[in-house]
């Protein structure tokens, strides 16, 4: 009798044993512009039998976070500068580098606003603003730097360069226009999509500031074997549709 208990606890451990263990989800630092996007992503991953969960905020501050140390698999960066700061240190998988998607740069206003302009060469964007201030991101995070960049080519930085409204994000700053705290914004087209409260006042051309691009990697430091999986299903396209729901450009894979 003791010796059939004993074999009954053997073959229940051995069956412990045996078991998989549930691999843990993959931890996705990312641009706060691919939130939307990027959460349904998720879910579509989640049906395949993975796991994936996401901290949104300025790639500038997500790479900081991965430069301190933080525990993260995979990061998405708003521009390719910021991957490249990673790159250069060693803390992103170079070889799983790859550009994912492009964005568009709006200029908004709040939904009510009667205020119109064409956003061109020699806009007046600092005499419409009045009294108010131009809400953009900071000025280390990449929609704060494109939206430079533009307004720069277009004449008009000189003019609203000490009237700023800066966010820590993008995102941030497209709910200054939206509370009707700012006359004018400078977002991501993709966001501005998004919010009911603000109207698209027109899109920057193409050629006046840098390509957005959003580019990916495997973190360095990652020990989650999951993460290549949901790296590759990111740029397959169950994702790509998602992408494009959204308003981003898909790039072709290379």
């Amino acid at each position: 009798m003791q010796f059939s208990k004993m074999l009954g606890a053997l073959a229940f451990a051995w069956v412990l044993i045996a078991l998989p263990a549930q691999a843990a989800a993959v931890t996705v630092f990312a641009a706060a512009s691919l939130k939307n996007a990027l959460d349904e992503v998720g879910r579509e991953y989640a049906r395949t039998g993975g796991q994936a969960r996401f901290s949104y905020a300025a790639s500038s501050a997500m790479a900081r976070q991965i430069e301190q140390g933080a525990p993260a698999d995979v990061y998405v960066s708003a521009d390719v500068d910021w991957m490249t700061y990673l790159a250069e240190r060693r803390l992103v998988v170079a070889a799983s580098r790859r550009d994912l998607l492009t964005n568009r740069l709006a200029l908004v206003a709040p939904a009510d606003s009667k205020a119109s302009l064409r956003v061109a060469r020699g806009m007046p964007l600092g005499r419409a603003l009045g009294g108010g201030r131009l809400a953009v991101a900071g000025a280390e995070v990449p929609a704060g730097k494109y939206a430079k960049a533009a307004l720069t080519s277009l004449g008009a930085w000189d003019g609203v360069s000490g009237r700023l409204a800066q966010a820590e994000n993008v995102r941030t700053a497209l709910q200054y226009v939206a509370r009707g705290e700012s006359p004018f914004g400078v977002v991501y087209d993709t966001d501005a999509r998004l919010e009911p409260k603000v109207r698209i006042v027109g899109l920057f051309p193409s050629g006046s500031h840098p390509a957005i691009v959003y580019p990916a990697a495997l973190v360095a430091d990652s020990k989650n074997p999951d993460a290549a999986r949901f790296l590759s299903f990111m740029s397959g396209p169950r994702a790509a549709a998602v992408f494009r729901k959204y308003g981003f450009t898909v790039l072709p894979r290379r």
